[in-house]
């Protein structure tokens, strides 16, 4: 039986829905998204499950994969998770999707977030000279905490050292031709390590600068192949002169690379505990950006909303940027599953859960498109 709080966020839905089939909406958007790490070799089927029975139903178009380094590397073997996905277990993903008329782009996670909390990521512990901050002693598990003196969330690699972009390259070319993809996502959210005094090469240079031009170096690298990049938003968002804050947008100046930045590049914009409609500040700077919602759903039903009526409102040139809307889950895919079939006990009240602002968000852009004015 469903909760609720549940119904009265689909009473507001319909309501709204009226409201919206009285304009000339146009849903003919890009991208309908999911994103999602990568499952460990244990969970794929019931990976490949809920693509067929959940993701295709709902039309969803794209399929947004965290790989990181759950992959068994051949090109950098030294980078593969334990128990990561062999080329069978993508391939098998790959054809589900394919199936389901759904792209995949996988990701990456370039520049930031190369470790997490007191754990080092796969990247610097193989190669520890390319670490931004070699200085910063990483604590015990027990004892990291937030905030501290070094302002340690994650690490970062240093985009100026002269051998990081060989080995990052060489793994994104491998993971872009096993999931036989034209788009990768490259992360680069939450950078709080980026052009420190103590580094040799980057100690003094603007960090917008150094930002926008990782991106550019990325960015050009795909295109050689014909293929797109996708970011996080967050570092190209002011988060003082907006009250955004440092998490959802830049306290260190990077904002200042969005107008450095190619304007090829899409934006996936994750606001997630407000509807802030940065959306229009990055269609405007000429970007294409996809709208992002995680545990809200109240929401994620006005993104979806304000999704509509960009489209709706905007003119040729800006209509276009307005790119789609994505769920995305920041937990492993298997506690993801477990709260979406109702696998977590005392669950079933939170309203607030990821899983149920996936259910709510996708019926929403149901309800929207029902509202659509046939052509």
């Amino acid at each position: 039986m469903k909760n609720y709080k549940y119904l009265l966020l689909l009473l507001s839905s319909l309501f709204s829905s009226n409201i919206f089939a009285q304009q000339k909406v146009d849903s003919l958007y890009e991208v309908r998204g999911f994103a999602i790490a990568a499952p460990r070799p244990n969970g794929l089927a019931d990976f490949i499950k809920f693509i067929n029975e959940e993701l295709a139903p709902r039309k969803v178009n794209t399929l947004i994969i965290r790989v990181d380094y759950n992959y068994q590397f051949k090109s950098h073997p030294e980078l593969r998770d334990t128990l990561a996905l062999s080329k069978g277990d993508v391939k098998k993903i790959v054809e589900a999707c394919k199936k389901n008329g759904i792209s995949i782009i996988p990701q990456i996670n370039l520049l930031g977030h190369q470790s997490w909390a007191a754990k080092t990521g796969a990247l610097l512990k193989a190669y520890p000279e390319f670490d931004e901050t070699p200085w910063v002693q990483m604590p015990a598990p027990a004892d990291y905490k937030w905030p501290n003196a070094d302002n340690l969330y994650c690490r970062s690699y240093c985009p100026l050292h002269p051998g990081v972009h060989k080995i990052v390259f060489d793994v994104v070319d491998e993971i872009m031709d096993v999931f036989e993809a034209s788009a990768f996502h490259a992360g680069m959210d939450e950078v709080f390590y980026l052009g420190e005094d103590k580094c040799p090469r980057c100690a003094g240079r603007d960090k917008a600068v150094l930002f926008a031009n990782e991106v550019q170096t990325i960015r050009d690298h795909l295109a050689e192949h014909g293929q797109e990049l996708w970011i996080w938003g967050d570092r190209l968002i002011d988060g003082r002169t907006t009250g955004i804050g440092e998490w959802a947008a830049s306290y260190n100046d990077t904002y200042k690379a969005v107008d450095m930045i190619p304007r090829d590049v899409v934006i996936c914009d994750w606001q997630y505990d407000e509807d802030n409609e940065t959306a229009v500040y990055f269609a405007l700077k000429g970007l294409r950006v996809v709208t992002c919602a995680w545990n809200h759903p109240n929401v994620a039903t006005e993104q979806v909303e304000d999704l509509y009526r960009s489209r709706a409102r905007s003119g040729k040139a800006l209509k276009g940027r307005f790119y789609g809307i994505a769920e995305t889950v920041w937990s492993p895919p298997a506690q993801f599953f477990n709260g979406f079939y109702g696998r977590i006990p005392g669950q079933q009240d939170n309203v607030n859960t990821q899983w149920n602002t996936f259910k709510v968000m996708f019926d929403k852009i149901g309800q929207m498109d029902q509202a659509v004015p046939s052509k």
